[in-house]
């Protein structure tokens, strides 16, 4: 038997696009010519072949692209999300030792300083004539103790010869001691006064920006001025209330994942830096505290934190990507797992029970083996059984 050109067109169609088994039927069928029908098949003969290949296709369903992951088994982790602000370890306000005049001022409101940097002088004419007037009596004292000493020492000569008196000679030598205690309080107002005029100078205790400046050139301060207010920023601190309940597990060393909204996509990396054995009887919680690098000062004290501190289980167990998973409205949570036959993949419905979410994987306490594959992509429309390939 010879079909025309447009059966052949309809037959080649169904076996390509209906289903990979229609073209099997065909070729096991055996067409012979017929008197009754002579060179061309009966119009309702083929449609019954479509008909039938449409069924055998529909109960098959076409290939899926999806995209597969393998059950692995890791040490399964707890996270807790909080929320903080980072503050600063240290915040100053500068203030003058002594009442004077602002004769310099080397900094402004966002500067930035390290340590030892001249911040701001006062008037210093009088500390150092009072540092000169100093020196000067402590060179007195020195020439006055030496002229005893030598005094003493020519007395003591004409004692031995006993042509001075021994009671003259003691009173010399006390002259010396109270020579010497005159020098060494001449000494200390000289210091003193050097201090006095090193301190109309001053420097920053530590690195840090100055965040506000209160006071202008040639204002006259006193101690209670606040002319500068200075924080550091290098190294911030995060403070977090974590809930009791976790205070035995959360220590020093536990790590943490920081994101904040002046990085974004950014994730960074820290640790539990201290724990504060102290609880808020109110919140219920107890602090726990981070230590946060920032030398390129891309962050600022008061910035809010959304942190995430990872606490160890001491467990293993089988995990997969949080997108294998599929959730109803009844409860249920199911994958689909992909299984080789022969030459191809199907995929089988799974009913699962989870645990912890972490890191973008989901603990399986049940349904799935290590080492099994479950579909991640194009999960969203699967049937039992049906034939899938994996795309790209």
């Amino acid at each position: 038997m010879t079909l025309s050109i447009g059966e052949i067109v309809i037959f080649q169609s169904a076996r390509y696009y209906l289903c990979p088994g229609f073209e099997r039927m065909i070729n096991s069928m055996k067409i012979r010519q017929s008197r009754r029908f002579g060179r061309h098949l009966p119009t309702t003969a083929l449609a019954a072949l479509l008909l039938l290949a449409g069924l055998t296709a529909a109960q098959a369903g076409p290939v899926a692209p999806v995209e597969l992951a393998p059950v692995e088994r890791r040490d399964i982790v707890e996270t807790l999300r909080l929320t903080g602000s980072l503050t600063s370890p240290y915040t100053s306000s500068l203030s003058p030792d002594f009442e004077g005049r602002l004769v310099s001022l080397a900094v402004d409101a966002g500067d930035r300083v390290k340590q030892g940097d001249i911040l701001f002088k006062l008037d210093d004419e009088l500390a150092r004539l009072e540092l000169a007037q100093a020196t000067a009596a402590e060179h007195e004292a020195e020439a006055d103790l030496a002229d005893a000493k030598r005094r003493v020492v020519e007395v003591r000569k004409l004692v031995t010869e006993k042509t001075f008196p021994e009671s003259q000679a003691r009173s010399l030598e006390a002259l010396v001691a109270r020579n010497q205690a005159i020098l060494e309080r001449r000494r200390a107002e000289r210091a003193y006064a050097a201090a006095t005029l090193d301190r109309h100078v001053l420097k920053a205790p530590f690195s840090g920006v100055i965040a506000e400046r209160g006071a202008d050139l040639g204002e006259r301060v006193d101690t209670d001025s606040r002319v500068l207010l200075l924080v550091a920023i290098d190294r911030l601190q995060l403070d977090l209330r974590v809930p009791q309940q976790y205070f035995q597990r959360v220590k020093a060393g536990t790590e943490l994942s920081l994101q904040l909204d002046a990085l974004p996509g950014q994730t960074i990396a820290e640790r539990v830096s201290q724990v504060v054995p102290v609880s808020d009887p109110d919140a219920r919680t107890f602090l726990v505290r981070a230590q946060v690098n920032n030398p390129a000062a891309h962050l600022t004290p008061g910035m809010s934190v959304r942190a995430v501190i990872r606490i160890g289980t001491d467990r293993q167990g089988e995990v997969v990507p949080r997108d294998a998973l599929i959730r109803y409205p009844d409860g249920r949570t199911i994958v689909w797992v992909a299984a080789v036959e022969g030459d191809r993949y199907v995929v089988e419905e799974r009913q699962v029970k989870t645990g912890l979410t972490f890191d973008g994987k989901v603990e399986i306490i049940e349904g799935l083996s290590s080492g099994e594959r479950v579909v991640i992509r194009g999960n969203e429309a699967l049937r039992q059984g049906q034939q899938v390939r994996i795309a790209g």
